[in-house]
């Protein structure tokens, strides 16, 4: 990227802890990095081979699974080699490039599917006799292909603004994976305009995306609320309950890193650990142990495992 930088390789602190506590948070983060990834190919799987499982809102967990795999591996794995030795504090100016774009890529599409989920969701509730037209298996891929291109779009603009800008002194980033907020404090040219296009864009992506989902679950609040059994109330509650807790562990991190004034490393690092280690793993958490259909599922994949091993 012809830039004018003269920085070729930059350097990750890392987490800010105490150094007798490397070991404890490799092993830590390795076992929730290994659990993250094999709950997700659970998921992938397990809605792959059920047909029962074969309805829209599957789909988008498809999505979703295969979403929060790959952006916990963008950033684990370098945190998990910064705790072990420090030569692997150090990444290269264009794998630093790449690592932003991916994280960014993968964040902002995860943030426009739960908004395409609680609007699935709505739809279900609301018009259960019009919802299999209105959500064809065409409408659903539509879907799907426009969240996937509205988020590499979006971290196109947020990886040029952040690396267009010159970098010719320091190169200790104040982070355990590159993010614009961390490097746009190491350029060597006035980062005002970028910081601002950023949190604007940011802004207006987080913001859009929160409020059509506090407004599609309002709305099917008051669908549950006109449901005449109690039965009925419940199970579209506990449908429901799941997403909202998946969306709320996703968008108040991002609106503590990204949209306030100011960036307080510390901090940062900390939320940042919230929803780029912790948040991935709670998808096949919560739609698994709070999911009927998907335990009924992996009940059944597993005896059918156990069946062909004794045959």
């Amino acid at each position: 990227m012809s830039n004018g930088s003269f920085v070729t390789e930059f350097i990750l602190t890392g987490l800010p802890h105490a150094p007798a506590l490397d070991a404890p948070l490799f092993g830590a983060f390795l076992v929730i990095y290994v659990l993250t990834v094999l709950g997700n190919l659970l998921i992938l799987l397990v809605i792959r081979v059920d047909s029962h499982l074969h309805t829209p809102m599957y789909s988008f967990l498809i999505n979703l699974s295969f979403i929060d795999m790959w952006l916990s591996t963008v950033t684990v794995p370098k945190m998990l080699m910064t705790l072990v030795s420090p030569s692997g504090r150090a990444i290269s100016f264009h794998s630093c490039v790449a690592q932003l774009y991916f994280f960014h890529f993968l964040g902002s599409t995860e943030c426009f599917l739960y908004t395409v989920m609680s609007c699935d969701r709505y739809l279900a509730i609301s018009y259960p006799l019009r919802y299999t037209r209105m959500m064809s298996g065409r409408a659903c891929a539509l879907l799907a292909i426009g969240t996937w291109l509205s988020g590499s779009l979006h971290s196109a603009v947020q990886t040029i603004l952040t690396f267009h800008l010159p970098y010719c002194g320091p190169n200790r980033i104040q982070h355990y994976f590159c993010d614009a907020p961390p490097i746009l404090k190491l350029a060597c040219a006035d980062t005002s305009a970028n910081e601002m296009v950023i949190f604007v864009d940011i802004g207006i992506v987080a913001s859009g995306c929160f409020l059509l989902i506090v407004l599609s679950y309002v709305s099917i609040v008051c669908s549950i609320l006109r449901i005449r059994t109690s039965e009925g109330r419940r199970r579209a509650f506990q449908t429901c309950a799941s997403h909202c807790i998946v969306v709320l562990c996703f968008f108040v991190p991002c609106v503590v890193i990204y949209l306030r004034p100011g960036s307080r490393d510390v901090v940062d690092g900390a939320v940042a650990v919230f929803y780029t280690v912790l948040t991935p793993l709670l998808n096949p958490v919560v739609y698994t142990l709070r999911n009927k259909e998907v335990k009924k599922a992996v009940l059944k994949l597993r005896d059918k495992v156990a069946h062909s091993q004794e045959e």
